[in-house]
């Protein structure tokens, strides 16, 4: 996991810092390497909780700006960290990188204050496994939907004087995988 997160940080800030990147890769490169490096849950205010992403679309943003934050941060995520492995260094997972390029991730709106983001088209063999004779969510896509969650939820916040942000769960057409 260490070396998978130093590995990400340091392809962010290449990234960031190479004078060809334009304006809104950079962006969204700085809002990844902000959730990687703030990563240990949200930013306490009293008794409020703000998610690590929430600064970079402002206080009032509405949810289609934030929609639109989230897949800039999925598309990105999916090309920076694809598998490549060297030949004698060990296999770096990332969820998201490891996903098999025919999986589509969607993020819509469906509701008032409501984000969903649908996992679809996962081939059978790589997001299921069958034990006993029953079919149930495999590890890697279990993984995959709680990395999704995770940049989602750096865009909310909560607390006991204000409500959330946004509802968000992470799904599969059939099956609500992260609430």
């Amino acid at each position: 996991m260490a070396i998978n997160m130093s590995h990400r940080i340091m392809r962010l800030r290449a990234l960031i810092e190479h004078p060809n990147t334009g304006a809104g890769e950079r962006a969204t490169a700085q809002r990844m390497l902000d959730r990687l490096l703030a990563r240990s849950g949200g930013t306490p205010i009293g008794d409020r909780t703000y998610g690590d992403r929430h600064h970079r679309v402002g206080k009032h943003a509405d949810l289609p700006a934030v929609a639109e934050m989230i897949r800039a941060d999925i598309a990105l995520g999916r090309i920076m960290f694809a598998p490549q492995t060297r030949v004698g260094e060990p296999a770096i997972r990332d969820p998201l990188g490891d996903a098999p390029v025919q999986i589509e991730i969607l993020v819509d709106l469906p509701h008032h204050a409501c984000i969903d983001v649908t996992i679809d088209k996962v081939p059978r063999t790589w997001g299921w496994v069958v034990e006993d004779g029953i079919e149930r969510v495999g590890p890697q896509l279990q993984e995959l939907a709680t990395e999704l969650a995770d940049i989602m939820n750096g865009y909310n916040f909560d607390g006991s004087d204000i409500a959330k942000r946004f509802f968000g769960r992470v799904r599969i057409p059939e099956l609500t995988l992260v609430w």
